[in-house]
C-alpha cells in the first residue's frame, strides 16, 4: 500500500535509485482508492468525507483543501481519493516547480471545470505565484500581464471552478492570506501501532506475502508512526524472508531482516544512530551546534536537521536548546551508555537532571 511524500525517510535511505523507482511503481499499485480502504486518520477522513458528500449533493466543486503533517502520512493519497470521490481528473504539481507566476498561470489556464489541482509542498511556491493564487482560489480569475514597463497591460483570464488541494509539511510557513483561503484544513497525525499493523497486513495481502501477527507488530513498531516506512520495511523484510527463510514473515524473520538493514527496535537507522553516537562520544552529550554536529557525521546540515532530528526529538532522545543540540538521558540508555552527571559545564544536568 502506498502512502505519500516521505522524502528522505528511513525507507528511502535503505534502497538505491533503481529500487526506488521499482518501489514507486509498487506503491502506486497499492494505493487506497477510497475512504473505505484508507486506514487511520479517522478524524480527518470523516471530516473530509462530509465536505465531499455535501459538495456532490449540491452539484458543485469541493472547497479548497489544505493537508498538513509530516512526510509519509497520506497527503498525496488523500488528494487522489478526493479526485476519485468527486469523479474529477487530477493535475499534480509541486511548490518548488512553480517559481514564476507564468508557471502557475499556464497550469491554471489549462484546468477543466471541477478538476482537482494538487500542489505538494505548497509552502515552497514563489511569492509572485502565491499572490496570483489568491485571486484564482477566491474569484477563479487571474490577471495575465502582457508587456513590460509603463505599457504593460493586465488581461483578466476567467478560470473554470476547480478544487485546489495543497499539501505541506510546514504549515507555519504558509502566509495567512493563503491559508485562510482554504475551506478545509486537515492535520495528519502520526499513526498508532495498531493502525500500522493493519497497514502491514493490508499491504502483505496485496503483495501476496504471508505475515504473522507478531511479524506485522515487529515491523509496525519500527516504522516511526509512518505508513510509508511500514510499507517499505515490509518489502525489505519480504525480500529477506524469501531469500533466507521460508517466505513467511514472522517476528524472528522481521527482527533479523531489520538488523541487516540497520533499523533498530525503536526505528532508528544508521543516520539516526550516527548523530547520537557523535553527540555522545565526541561532544559528551552536548550542547553542540548543528553545523558542528553535521560535520561530525559527514552529512549536510539540512539532512541532519530535516531527516534525523525530528524523529530523535519526538522520541525524546535529543533536545534543541538555545545553546545547541543536547542528548537526553534516554539517548545514553538507548545506546547502552551511562549518562554522565555533568557534561560541558553542567549542560545536561541542568537541562534534564541526574
Amino acid at each position: 500500500m502506498s502512502w505519500d511524500e516521505q522524502g528522505g525517510d528511513v525507507g528511502e535511505r535503505l534502497v538505491g535509485s533503481d529500487a526506488d523507482r521499482e518501489d514507486a511503481a509498487v506503491e502506486a499499485a497499492l494505493r487506497p482508492k477510497d475512504f473505505g480502504e484508507f486506514i487511520g486518520q479517522t478524524r480527518v477522513r470523516e471530516q473530509l468525507d462530509l465536505v465531499l458528500r455535501a459538495a456532490r449533493a449540491r452539484g458543485s466543486t469541493a472547497d479548497h483543501v489544505l493537508l498538513s503533517g509530516a512526510p509519509g502520512l497520506g497527503k498525496t493519497t488523500l488528494s487522489l481519493i478526493i479526485a476519485a470521490e468527486m469523479g474529477a481528473p487530477i493535475r499534480i504539481s509541486s511548490g518548488p516547480a512553480i517559481q514564476h507566476a507564468g508557471d502557475l498561470a499556464a497550469i491554471l489556464s489549462s484546468l477543466t471545470e471541477g478538476e482537482v489541482l494538487f500542489l505538494d509542498e505548497i509552502h515552497r511556491m514563489s511569492r509572485p505565484a502565491e499572490e496570483m493564487l489568491y485571486m484564482a482560489m477566491e474569484d477563479f480569475r487571474v490577471d495575465v500581464i502582457v508587456g513590460k514597463g509603463p505599457g504593460a497591460t493586465a488581461i483578466p483570464l476567467e478560470l473554470p471552478p476547480f478544487t485546489l488541494v495543497g499539501a505541506t509539511t510546514r504549515a507555519g510557513l504558509l502566509p495567512p492570506p493563503l491559508r485562510d483561503r482554504f475551506g478545509f484544513t486537515g492535520h495528519m497525525e502520526f499513526y498508532e501501532p495498531a493502525d500500522l499493523v493493519r497497514v502491514v497486513h493490508r499491504s502483505a495481502r496485496l503483495l501476496a506475502v504471508e505475515v504473522t501477527e507478531d511479524g506485522a507488530a515487529e515491523i509496525a513498531g519500527r516504522s516511526r508512526g509512518t505508513p510509508r516506512i511500514a510499507n517499505r520495511l515490509l518489502r525489505r523484510v519480504r525480500d529477506y524472508a524469501q531469500v533466507r527463510a521460508d517466505g513467511v514473515i514472522t517476528r524472528e524473520a522481521a527482527t533479523r531482516a531489520l538488523a541487516v538493514y540497520e533499523v533498530d527496535d525503536r526505528g532508528l537507522d544508521r543516520l539516526d544512530r550516527a548523530v547520537l553516537h557523535a553527540l555522545l562520544s565526541l561532544f559528551g552529550g552536548g550542547p553542540v551546534g548543528l553545523s558542528t554536529l553535521s560535520v561530525a557525521v559527514g552529512e549536510e546540515r539540512e539532512t541532519v536537521e530535516e531527516v534525523a532530528e525530528p524523529f530523535l526529538v519526538r522520541e525524546g532522545l535529543l533536545a534543541r536548546t538555545p545553546r545547541g543540540r543536547v542528548a537526553t538521558p534516554a539517548a545514553w540508555r538507548h545506546l547502552g551508555l551511562e549518562p554522565p552527571r555533568q557534561a560541558n559545564g553542567g549542560g545536561q544536568e541542568g537541562l534534564f537532571g541526574t
